[in-house]
C-alpha cells in the first residue's frame, strides 16, 4: 500500500510539472532569458568566484543543514518523517496525515522557489528547465540513499563538483551526461545509495 501511495504521488507530481510547463510555454514562450545579479568577482583563497555562485553555495549549505536539524531534532520534523516513512501507521499515534502533507508540500515549494531565484541570478532559464532540475533532484535523493537527509546533501554537493569539473576541464555540453553516468554507476555498485540500507 505504501509503495502504491508513493508511486501515485510521484506520477501526479510529474503530471503537474508538465501541465505547468505547458502553461508557461503558452504564456511566455520557449525562449531563454536571464539577468545578472551580484555578478561580481570575489577572491576566495586565490580563486576568483562570482558572488552570486558563492551565495548559492552558502544558501544551499545553510538551508540543507537547517533542514537536517529540523527534521531530525524537532517534534515537528519527526512528525513529517513519520508520515513519509509509514503514512498508514501515523494516525495511530495521533498524527494528522493531511496536515503534515500540506506542511511538507508548502516547505518543499518554498525551498524550490528560493533555489529557483538563486539559480536564476547566474544561469539562463526557460519554461522547460524544470524537468532537468527535477531529474537531478531525483538523482541526488537516490545518491544519498532512502531517507537520508545527510546523504542527499552530500550527493548534491558531489554532483555539483562533478558537473563543475566536467564543464571546466572536458566539455560543458557533457555535464548532463556525466550526471547520468554517475547515477548509473551508483545503481550498479551501490543501489541503496551512499547512506541507504537494504530493505
Amino acid at each position: 500500500m505504501r509503495a502504491h501511495w508513493r508511486s501515485n504521488s510521484i506520477l501526479v507530481t510529474f503530471g503537474l510539472l508538465f501541465v505547468i510547463q505547458g502553461v508557461l510555454l503558452v504564456a511566455f514562450g520557449g525562449n531563454y532569458t536571464g539577468y545578472a545579479f551580484l555578478n561580481t568577482p570575489v577572491d576566495l583563497f586565490g580563486t576568483i568566484v562570482a558572488a552570486n555562485r558563492l551565495l548559492a553555495l552558502l544558501l544551499a549549505l545553510v538551508f540543507g543543514i537547517t533542514l537536517i536539524f529540523v527534521l531530525s531534532r524537532t517534534r515537528w520534523g519527526m512528525t513529517l518523517r513519520a508520515v513519509s516513512i509509514a503514512p498508514e501507521n501515523a494516525p495511530l499515534v495521533g498524527i494528522d496525515i493531511n496536515r503534515a502533507a500540506r506542511t511538507a508540500f508548502a516547505l518543499g515549494g518554498a525551498l524550490a522557489a528560493t533555489a529557483g531565484v538563486v539559480v536564476s541570478m547566474y544561469q539562463t532559464f526557460t519554461a522547460t528547465i524544470g524537468v532537468i532540475f527535477t531529474m537531478k533532484a531525483l538523482i541526488v535523493v537516490i545518491l544519498g540513499g532512502k531517507g537520508s537527509l545527510t546523504g542527499a546533501l552530500i550527493g548534491g554537493l558531489l554532483l555539483g563538483l562533478v558537473e563543475t569539473f566536467v564543464a571546466a576541464y572536458i566539455d560543458p555540453g557533457l555535464t548532463l551526461a556525466a550526471t547520468y553516468a554517475i547515477f548509473l554507476l551508483l545503481l550498479i555498485l551501490r543501489p541503496t545509495g551512499f547512506f541507504g540500507q537494504a530493505g
